[in-house]
């Protein structure tokens, strides 16, 4: 199957991201996770137990078009005394009924049948919704953790550059070759990367914790990105091709459509009330009788057999029917208006998610440029103010400006990653195997 993305090797985070989330033993992979979620999430398991009920009520449409059979036993004990002239008699009677139908011509049962059948349909397009919103899902939540751990990482890595820099800026104010200004400014920016690094470590707690919630792991860790990260282009690169697929696939349609189907059956339910039924109706009777008295004893019994065709034509119903068709009429419109009115929608979130990964992507490329003109800004202010043409606070806004491009940036590849998932489900094509695709992309 086509990718997303073809490849275009692009350069990842440096070496201080390999100490992260990634690194731990007990590291899940995207796929791990997910076989749990699928196991845990309320959400899913909610929308699978309704699939099945809906494929069992779906089988009980058939049964109109089935045979029925039944079996009645009945027995009587009768007691008669008289005295004239004089008579004590004891009756018993059993009877056996076996009773059959078969409808041979029903048609509002065989719309019901029709109807059943299409709301199989129905609930196999709702379960492929709630397996696609479940990957997005987790996806999202996943690559949360990933971003925020980036975060703290890189704002723990510019605490560290900051220390120095404030231990740098003493001593040169010890020595006499700089101002107590550089080192109050180094102190001012080390106390707001604390603040930050609080901030940070809040939000990835808050991030593992939604993590957790979804694939009911209490240890779950995601695996980092593997170093470098191959993004890939999207393919088909033309998003009239993407909306037209969602026009066929994507769940939410489908659903709609066999919604519009049930009503016009339904209106074909409401024009059989006009129409006949026919049916064959068969019965088998066995009765045994039995009686005694003083001096006799009476016994008898009969088998009786009957087949008949029960025809029933409609001649009036006080407008009933007449009325309940203009209801099914005014339905199947509303359908077929909710069904237009979801398409246009659909069609412009999948062109939104479509130019929503054409932009990250070009956000990446844009965000590796400004990484490597960060890192050589920083490295010219360091010259600088080591030979005195440079003051400290410009090393430090170097600073912050080199690791806030770093967290952009891996936060940027990580909302292609999901961004290309939701593409998909927009599209109505994610599967599995996308999730996989970029499963691979993970430290193994």
């Amino acid at each position: 199957m086509n990718r997303l993305f073809p490849p275009t090797r692009l350069r990842f985070l440096p070496l201080v991201l390999a100490i992260g989330w990634g690194a731990g033993a007990q590291a899940q992979s995207l796929l791990d996770l997910y076989q749990s979620a699928r196991g845990y999430d309320a959400t899913y398991q909610s929308a699978k137990s309704q699939f099945d009920a809906t494929l069992a009520k779906a089988d009980q449409a058939k049964a109109l078009l089935l045979p029925k059979a039944s079996l009645g036993l009945s027995s009587s004990r009768t007691n008669l005394e008289s005295s004239s002239p004089p008579t004590d008699r004891v009756y018993g009677t059993q009877t056996a009924t076996l009773s059959a139908s078969q409808p041979l011509y029903r048609p509002a049962d065989w719309a019901a049948y029709q109807q059943g059948i299409k709301g199989g349909e129905a609930a196999g397009a709702a379960l492929k919704a709630a397996e696609q919103d479940l990957i997005v899902r987790l996806s999202q939540a996943y690559f949360d953790v990933l971003a925020s751990s980036d975060s703290l990482q890189f704002v723990k890595a510019q605490k560290t550059a900051v220390q120095e820099q404030l231990a740098s800026a003493k001593r040169n104010f010890e020595v006499g070759t700089a101002t107590i200004t550089d080192t109050r400014e180094a102190q001012a920016r080390y106390d707001l990367v604390l603040a930050q690094e609080i901030a940070a470590d809040n939000d990835l707690r808050v991030k593992s914790l939604a993590l957790v919630q979804l694939v009911g792991l209490p240890s779950a860790q995601p695996k980092s990105v593997s170093a470098p990260l191959a993004l890939m282009d999207i393919t088909p690169n033309d998003v009239n091709t993407w909306v037209a697929q969602s026009q066929l696939e994507n769940p939410a349609l489908q659903q709609l459509q066999v919604n519009l189907d049930v009503a016009k059956l339904e209106t074909s339910k409401a024009q059989a009330g006009h129409l006949p039924t026919l049916d064959l109706i068969g019965n088998y009777q066995a009765t045994s009788n039995n009686g005694t008295s003083l001096s006799a004893t009476n016994n008898s019994g009969s088998n009786v057999t009957s087949l008949n065709l029960s025809l029933n034509i409609p001649v009036f119903a006080g407008f009933s029917t007449q009325n309940r068709i203009r209801e099914t009429v005014a339905l199947e419109a509303k359908a077929r208006t909710d069904l237009e009115g979801s398409q246009r929608t659909v069609a412009q979130a999948t062109r939104a998610a479509f130019y929503g990964v054409q932009s990250g992507l070009g956000q990446v490329k844009a965000l590796e440029a400004a990484e490597v003109s960060s890192q050589s800004a920083l490295d010219a202010n360091k010259l600088g103010y080591q030979v005195g043409v440079r003051i400290n606070i410009d090393v430090l806004n170097s600073q912050s400006q080199l690791f806030d491009t770093k967290a952009k940036l891996a936060k940027a590849r990580y909302d292609v990653l999901v961004g290309g998932l939701k593409l998909r489900q927009a599209s109505g094509s994610l599967k599995v195997e996308d999730l996989e695709q970029v499963n691979a992309l993970l430290a193994k």
